[in-house]
């Protein structure tokens, strides 16, 4: 029997949904902690913002928890007006409102990728002195680097994570393709949420680098930039929280393979399997989502942990029948993938999302209580 799915908003959801269903895409909570850092370090409420987004504020002490992408958006552009910095106050200066308007009026009449860098590390220099951007290249190579002038003392993962992502995703904007990085290197430890990056950033991630170093190929510099005025206008529309949207939403062979790996259900499709289905050969699948920038590995975890996720939440249905439906061998190859994904198994997930409903519960209760 199904019970009340716990939502994003808090509220819970009647009824029962088929593995077919569409799951929402989902980022982990660190991010939305790493959003709210520089709010909390001034000790400024983050529940109103959080309610405007409709996230619920009690995910926040969930390590576990997910939030879906849209809603990340919105908060985004939420805590960039109420603090008036598209920084979210984890530098030494704020960055105003309309910085990232003038950013990118100043690289889109760029003639190529590499004049466009250089010119948006130089921008970064004048707005952001807390960081450094170059472009290093060697032989066949490429390297964006993001370096600290001085220590980053609030939200340091997340002010990284956010400005490769930033730059990363105007950058693929201005030539009309994702610029597939080969790996980055982080310059910190690998962190929880260190699975989302497969679908961000690259699937070779590596942590405790000196500084951030992400390469990509060198022949990508000679890109021509292929926007203009009226293209940037309606780029900026929603921008920037529309840009830094976590999964990018212009990745059209990413979408089309995890449509037909979730219709496959509960039969595990292979690459041969998808590819045939789109009607493409296996080489050319492989190489259309290089060119986006994901792997078909990462997708079908990205998908099989967000359908699990929402099974959990929304079913009382066993661990086996769970495993078959989402195209496991067995139990065992679903316990630990899942402990992979999120550091703990199955069954204590669910008794913790169970125990975090129960509270919220309780506490919606007493409120409604008068003196």
């Amino acid at each position: 029997m199904p019970y009340p799915e716990k939502t994003a908003n808090g509220r819970r959801a009647t009824g029962s949904a088929s593995v077919a269903a569409p799951a929402r895409a989902t980022v982990a909570i660190a991010f939305v902690q790493g959003m709210l850092a520089g709010l909390v370090h001034a000790g400024r409420a983050t529940a109103p913002l959080l309610e405007r987004a409709h996230i619920a504020s009690q995910m926040l002490s969930d390590p576990q928890a997910r939030v879906p992408i849209e809603r990340y958006a919105e908060l985004y552009n939420l805590v960039n007006r109420e603090l008036d910095d598209e920084g979210f106050a984890l530098f030494s200066q704020p960055i105003r409102i309309g910085t990232f308007e003038f950013l990118c009026r100043s690289v889109i009449t760029a003639p190529t990728l590499a004049t466009a860098i250089d010119r948006g590390a130089r921008f970064v220099r004048l707005v952001l002195p807390d960081l450094a951007v170059r472009l290093d290249c060697h032989d066949e190579q490429a390297c964006l680097c993001i370096s600290e002038n001085q220590p980053l003392v609030i939200g340091r993962v997340f002010a990284f994570e956010w400005l490769l992502r930033l730059l990363h995703g105007l950058f693929s904007w201005l030539v009309g393709r994702s610029i597939v990085f080969d790996s980055v290197a982080f310059p910190y430890p690998r962190p929880q949420h260190a699975a989302d990056y497969a679908l961000i950033y690259t699937a070779q991630s590596s942590f405790d680098a000196s500084e951030l170093a992400a390469v990509f190929a060198a022949n990508l510099l000679d890109l021509p930039i292929r926007r203009d005025e009226a293209a940037l206008q309606a780029f900026l529309d929603g921008a920037p929280g529309k840009l830094t949207t976590l999964y990018r939403r212009d990745r059209e062979m990413v979408l089309r393979v995890r449509n037909a790996l979730r219709d496959a259900l509960p039969v595990s499709a292979s690459l041969a399997d998808v590819a045939r289905s789109l009607h493409l050969s296996q080489r050319t699948l492989h190489r259309r989502l290089l060119d986006e920038g994901s792997s078909f590995q990462a997708i079908k975890d990205a998908l099989r942990h967000d359908l699990a996720i929402n099974r959990l939440a929304k079913s009382r249905q066993g661990l086996a029948q769970l495993a078959a439906e989402l195209g496991f061998a067995d139990t065992a190859a679903f316990y630990r993938a899942f402990l992979r994904w999120t550091g703990m198994g199955p069954a204590h997930y669910r008794r913790r999302l169970l125990a975090a409903g129960d509270a919220s519960d309780r506490r919606s209760a007493a409120a409604a209580v008068p003196d």
